[in-house]
C-alpha cells in the first residue's frame, strides 16, 4: 500500500470542480490584482476567525514581517521567539532589523514553554510571537500578564481553537499562510494577517500595496506583497470546506491516539492536526522503514533554530535549548489529511508499531 504523507489530488476529486469555476470567475472578470476575489476572501476569513478584518498577503513570511514592521519593531528591538519552529519565524524577525530572543519549548506539547519566557524578557522586548505548532494552539492567557504586544504565529493552525477564540484572534495579530500543504492551502503561495485593530489593518493594506493610502500617493516604504486573485479564489472556495476537513483530521488523529503504541506529544488542546507527531528512538531508521513499506512521512524540524547557520550571530549553543535539540532528533510527522482512509491509517498503525522503538 502506497500511504503518501499528504495527498492535494484527494481534495481535487473532491472539490475541483468548484475551485476551476472559482478561478475563472477571476479570468472572466481580469481583476487579477486585489479587487472582489480578494476582498470576498478577506471578509469571509476575518468572519471564520472572529476578526474585524483580514489583510491578504503574498505569502505567510510577509505576513510576519509586515506586522512586525506596522508595529514599529526594528533596530534594536527583541522578539521572542520558540527555538523549535520553521525558520520563517525567526527570519521575520531579522527581516525587520531585530533580534530573535529564543525560548525553549515545553518537552511534551513542544509548543513553547510559557513559563520560560518571563526569564528571556528584557528592557528591549517588544513582541511576543508564539507558534501554533503542529495545529495546537499556544496558551495566550499565560502570556497576557507579561503586557507585551502578541502575534499569534498561526500558519499550521487554521481554525484551531483554545478558550473560546480561534487561532488569529487572541492577539494583536495573527499571522497565516495558505501553502498548499496547509489546513487551509493555496495553489502556490499566499498568506493574510487578521486583526481587530483598525489602524493595524489600514498600516497593513498600505505596506502590502507600495505604502500607498490612494492611488500613487505613497505614504510609506511598502512592497509588493499583495494575495494573488486567482489565490484567493482558491481560498474562499476550500474555505467553506475547511471546518469539516479538521473534523475528518480530528477523527483521523484519534485513529492514530488509540491504536499506536509510541509516545505522543501531549497536545494540550483540541488541535487541527495539520501534523500528527510522534516521539520515537532512532527516528531516522524507522523513517527509512516506512518509506520502504510505502509510508511516507515527515521531520518538523531537524534543525533547531539556535543550530542553524543562518542564525548563528545570535550567539547560541549547542545545549542551550535541550528540549528543541530532543524534538529535532526524535519527532516524526505521520500521514495526515482530511481524506486518509482508515485503511490507510490502519496501514500505518501496524507498520509503527512494530518497527518503532520508544524514547
Amino acid at each position: 500500500m502506497k500511504v503518501s504523507f499528504v495527498d492535494l489530488g484527494a481534495e481535487q476529486l473532491e472539490i475541483g470542480d468548484a475551485i476551476r469555476d472559482a478561478m475563472n470567475a477571476v479570468v472572466e472578470n481580469t481583476q487579477f490584482i486585489l479587487g472582489p476575489a480578494v476582498e470576498g476572501f478577506e471578509l469571509a476569513f476575518a468572519r471564520f476567525c472572529g476578526t474585524d478584518h483580514c489583510v491578504g498577503v503574498s505569502n505567510g513570511t510577509e505576513a510576519l514581517k509586515l506586522v512586525l514592521e506596522a508595529l514599529e519593531i526594528g533596530a534594536g528591538d527583541e522578539v521572542i521567539v520558540p527555538a523549535n519552529t520553521f525558520a520563517a519565524t525567526a527570519l521575520a524577525v531579522c527581516a525587520v532589523g531585530a533580534r530573535p530572543k529564543l525560548v525553549d519549548c515545553d518537552p511534551e506539547s513542544h509548543l513553547i514553554d510559557t513559563g520560560a519566557i518571563e526569564a528571556a524578557l528584557s528592557d528591549k522586548t517588544r513582541v511576543l510571537l508564539p507558534v501554533h505548532l503542529y495545529g495546537r494552539m499556544v496558551d495566550l492567557d499565560a502570556l497576557r500578564g507579561l503586557g507585551l504586544p502578541i502575534v499569534e504565529d498561526a500558519a499550521q493552525a487554521h481554525g484551531a481553537e483554545r478558550g473560546g477564540l480561534r487561532a488569529g484572534a487572541g492577539g494583536i495579530a495573527g499571522c497565516f499562510s495558505f501553502y498548499p500543504s496547509k489546513n487551509l492551502g493555496a495553489y502556490g503561495d499566499g498568506g493574510a494577517v487578521v486583526t481587530s485593530d483598525s489602524g493595524l489593518a489600514d498600516t497593513l493594506r498600505s505596506l502590502r500595496n507600495y505604502g500607498q493610502v490612494a492611488k500613487y500617493d505613497h505614504q510609506r516604504i511598502g512592497y509588493n506583497a499583495r494575495l494573488d486573485a486567482l489565490q484567493a479564489a482558491v481560498l474562499h472556495v476550500k474555505l467553506s470546506e475547511l471546518d469539516a476537513g479538521n473534523r475528518r483530521r480530528r477523527a483521523a488523529a484519534a485513529f492514530y491516539s488509540q491504536h499506536l503504541a509510541v509516545e505522543l506529544p501531549r497536545p494540550g488542546t483540541v488541535g487541527v492536526f495539520h501534523l500528527y507527531t510522534i516521539r520515537v528512538r532512532d527516528r531516522d531508521r524507522l523513517r527509512k522503514q516506512l518509506d520502504e513499506v510505502g509510508i511516507e512521512t515527515g521531520v518538523h524540524y531537524p534543525i533547531p533554530l539556535h543550530l542553524q547557520g543562518c542564525f548563528r550571530d545570535l550567539g547560541y549553543s549547542k545545549g542551550d535549548f535541550p528540549n528543541a535539540e530532543r524534538a529535532a532528533e526524535e519527532v516524526l510527522a505521520l500521514p495526515m489529511y482530511p481524506q486518509i482512509s482508515e485503511e490507510q491509517l490502519a496501514y500505518v498503525v501496524e507498520h509503527v508499531n512494530r518497527l518503532a522503538e520508544a524514547p
